[in-house]
């Protein structure tokens, strides 16, 4: 039985927030879907993503169909994903996606990951249909911290902490400062890497820019939330009071 620990009460709300809030997709894409013309409020094409609506009554279509807009439960998952499958709901090949290993319960709830993990990464993953939360924890200007675990062959020359620290060249510019530490604890992985952007494989890339290959990657802390003792593959629900300290990070 699924816990339902927070209600959506305010019916009216922007329409480009009433979207992202139902779990319809992530603010970037809802807000694409309204510039293209594919939203409909109460049967005029929507134009203004500030436009307000009530959730309740009016009646808004995307691509034609109509919108069930209020979220009956806000959900809040953490997933210990493990290697091989995709951070998404579907896949268009057939591969495996973490859709498939969730409970039962939470695959009809249209629950999206909050940012991304590669196929051949582990770790902390967050899944809702809380369009806010998403787009504070993944937008750039809010700065969160994503903590890694990584194994490498070989050791770092000091040089070469100092360059991952300061940022290094990739084609889409020089990564922001990052902090790195030598670990022992688990003894498969050799060091930490702590940064809070999220360009496509950026760590793999900022260790293959030194000419290091990273044989293994998991994400083990989203700003003040620690993955834990979770066990790979499964979940749990976050409490009220890690989601509030998401939101104040």
């Amino acid at each position: 039985m699924i816990q339902n620990l927070y209600t959506k009460n305010v019916s009216t709300n922007t329409l480009l927030k009433a979207l992202t809030e139902a779990g319809l997709g992530s603010r970037r894409k809802m807000a694409d879907a309204i510039k293209n013309g594919r939203v409909n409020v109460n049967g005029t094409i929507a134009e203004n993503f500030r436009q307000p609506v009530n959730v309740n009554t009016d009646r808004i279509l995307l691509d034609g169909k109509p919108l069930k807009l209020k979220a009956e439960q806000v959900i809040y998952l953490m997933l210990n994903k493990p290697e091989g499958l995709l951070c998404t709901t579907s896949d268009e090949r057939g591969r495996n996606t973490i859709l498939g290993i969730l409970p039962e319960n939470y695959r009809h709830l249209r629950l999206y990951p909050v940012g991304r993990l590669d196929m051949d990464s582990t770790g902390l993953l967050i899944l809702t249909n809380d369009g806010s939360l998403t787009y504070q924890l993944t937008h750039p200007r809010f700065e969160h911290e994503k903590e890694y675990l990584v194994q490498i062959e070989g050791r770092l020359q000091p040089q070469e902490k100092q360059k991952l620290e300061r940022g290094v060249k990739l084609e889409e510019g020089i990564t922001a400062p990052a902090l790195v530490k030598e670990v022992r604890n688990p003894p498969s992985y050799n060091y930490s890497i702590t940064i809070h952007e999220g360009k496509k494989r950026q760590i793999r890339r900022m260790f293959a820019h030194l000419g290091y290959r990273v044989i293994a990657l998991k994400r083990i802390r989203m700003g003040s939330l620690i993955l834990g003792k979770l066990e790979e593959g499964k979940t749990r629900q976050l409490t009220v009071r890690e989601v509030k300290a998401l939101l104040s990070d």
